[in-house]
Formats: C-alpha cells, structure tokens, sequence
C-alpha cells in the first residue's frame, strides 16, 4: 500500500494528489457549512433591520465572495503540488483572471446596489428607478475598463501604452462627439442633482408639460396639448426651469375695477369685503387687498391671497370660487364694475346768427 501511495506521477507522488483532492474537498465542504449556518443567520438578521446595507454585504457575499473561496481552495491545492514552471504560470495567470473578474463583478454590484439603496431612500424611489439605466451601464463601462487594465497589468502587459493609445482615443472621441458627451454629462447633473423628476410639472422656456423619460442624451415631456415635446439634456440645463411640483403653496394676486361713480363708503368697504370672501375658502390664506391706483377709466384694486398646494385645477377651483363671491357681492351692494370707455367733450361754437349781430 505504501508502495503504491509513494509512486510518482508527474513529479508528485499519488499521496500528494490525494491530499491536494482532500483540501479540495475539505474546503468546498467548510464553504457549503459556512453558506448553510452562517450566511442564512446573516440573511436573518439582515432582514429585520431597517438599513440596506447589510442587505447589500450579505448579498454581495453570497453572491460572489463564495465562489471566489472556492477557486481559492482550488488555486492552493494544485499549489500544494509539485508543476513544473509552465504549468505554475498558468495557474498563476488563470488565478489572476478569476480573481480579477470577480472583483470587478463584486465592485460593480457593489455600486449599483449602493446607488439603488441611495435612491429607493429619497422620495418617489420607484419611479427613480426607471433613471438609473443609463448611470449603470455607465458605472459598469468605468469598472470593467479599469478592471482590465488592472488585469493586463497583472499580466505583464506595458500598460502604458495601452492608457497612453486610450487617453489618445479618448480625444479623438470627444472632439468627434462633444455634444453627446455634453448631454451624458448634463444626464448626470439632472439625475444626481434632481432640478426634476420623472412625473414633475416644468416650464421651459415656452413649454410646459409633464416629465416622462430622462435619458442618457435626451429628456421627453408631455404637454399640455398631448404631443410629446423632446429636449436634449445639455438645452435643459442651460434653461431656467420652472418645476411647479416644487412648489409648497402658489401665490395668487388679480386685480378689479370699479366704476368712478362709486360712493367713497363703498370704496372703503371693498378691502374688507374681499378679505371675507377668501377667508372663506378653504386652503386659502388671505395677504392683502388694497386700492392702489386711480386708472383710467376705472378705480383699481390689487388682491393678494396665497393657496395652500400647488396643484393647479385646486388653484382654478378657488379663484373660480371667488370671482363668483365678489361678483354676487358688489351685486347685491350695487357696485359696478369698470370697463373701458371713452368720453369725448366737444367745444361749444358760436352759432352763425350770433356771429352776423355782433
């Protein structure tokens, strides 16, 4: 038996193999526990916390950290033999790239379910999830590239000159798409910025609408007329954008007239009779109301209420509400309102009889 354990094969003996098979064998076991007791209690607790990011470690582990050990034990086992120089090498290399794909895997999981827990955390994060196309495969492209020039490094490659032939593509590719550059840049203005959002109310320019795709080059709204507006990212930031859905409350301010021929009385009263009537309405609060100026053909008064919302039909409703109310009022206290009107005064001429006796 002891012969036939110490005959050598390939410059190990049999007893060599049969011990680099039982750390294999050993360590894939001791991984397999490891997953069963360990990492399920992980998994337990983890999922009574309110935080993600254990969650994420958990996953991340699971995931890809696992396998690694595997390949690890593997790596140490045919370690253990005696290869020859040819076959160390290509251990070696082979470890280096499994090692390497699976980091850049682990960190760009990493990220992405970082920057997914970051946003699913703020407000309508669901929503926000249909942004994050473009930024992933962004990350990814980034990791992957720095992830292999790390690798050919490792490999003994001149990476110099590979960074130096990319920094020189680079160039060239940014001359020769600038403005897709600048809008993917402005894409990540607006996304970790967040002048707005998928389903937010914006004005730009002379167009308003609803947001309802942000992209890597392009942002889309629906109008208020029903066609779909499109906009480039780079345009948009370059714009003053009004985003009504920002909006806590909306300040409301009009104006009446009334006729010159209204008593001094009722002129006094009116201030007071259009406060009443906007405190009256609900989610309103009331600021001024004053007469302000002598028109031209009218007495001028400036109201000025606020509306607790920023929803428009809710604001329509209300002013609606009070028109009505003011209109009701001055009639029942005969106060007339002001329209354009012109008076014309014609000079008084001598008649042609008067003109012959003088």
């Amino acid at each position: 038996m002891n012969d036939l354990l110490n005959e050598t094969y390939l410059n190990n003996r049999l007893f060599d193999y049969l011990i680099a098979a039982g750390l294999v064998v050993v360590g894939v076991l001791l991984i397999r526990l490891f997953r069963k007791i360990i990492v399920k209690r992980l998994k337990a607790k983890a999922a009574k916390t309110e935080t993600q990011s254990d969650d994420v470690a958990v996953n991340l582990l699971e995931q890809f950290m696992l396998p690694l050990f595997n390949i690890v034990v593997v790596y140490f086992a045919f370690n253990y033999l005696t290869l020859s120089q040819k076959a160390e090498e290509v251990l070696l290399h082979s470890m280096v790239v499994v090692t390497t794909y699976f980091s850049i895997r682990l960190v760009s999981k990493a990220l992405q379910l970082t920057l997914r827990a970051s946003v699913l955390r703020q407000e309508n994060g669901e929503d926000k999830m249909n942004q994050m196309g473009g930024v992933t495969v962004i990350i990814s492209i980034i990791v992957w590239v720095l992830g292999i020039v790390f690798l050919f490094d490792n490999l003994g490659f001149n990476v110099t000159a590979i960074v130096t032939g990319l920094g020189i593509g680079g160039i060239a590719i940014a001359l020769a798409a600038q403005n897709i550059l600048g809008d993917l840049f402005n894409y990540f203005v607006i996304f970790f910025d967040r002048p707005f959002e998928v389903g937010d109310f914006i004005n730009v320019g002379d167009k308003l609408g609803i947001v309802e795709y942000i992209g890597i080059k392009t942002t889309r709204l629906k109008s208020l007329s029903g066609e779909q507006v499109v906009f480039s990212n780079t345009d948009l930031t370059n714009s003053r954008i009004h985003n009504f859905k920002k909006m806590q409350r909306r300040r409301v301010i009009f104006a009446i007239g009334i006729v010159y021929e209204t008593p001094m009385e009722k002129v006094k009263e009116i201030p007071a009779l259009i406060k009443g009537i906007i405190s009256r309405q609900p989610k309103t609060i009331f600021d001024r109301a004053h007469f302000f100026k002598c028109g031209s053909f009218s007495l001028d008064f400036e109201v000025v209420y606020y509306v607790e919302g920023p929803d428009y039909i809710e604001y329509m409703d209300i002013q609606q509400n009070v028109n009505l109310e003011i209109f009701e009022v001055f009639q029942e206290r005969r106060i007339s309102f002001a329209y354009p009107t012109q008076t014309i005064l014609l000079p008084s001429f001598p008649r042609k009889q008067e003109l012959l006796n003088n």
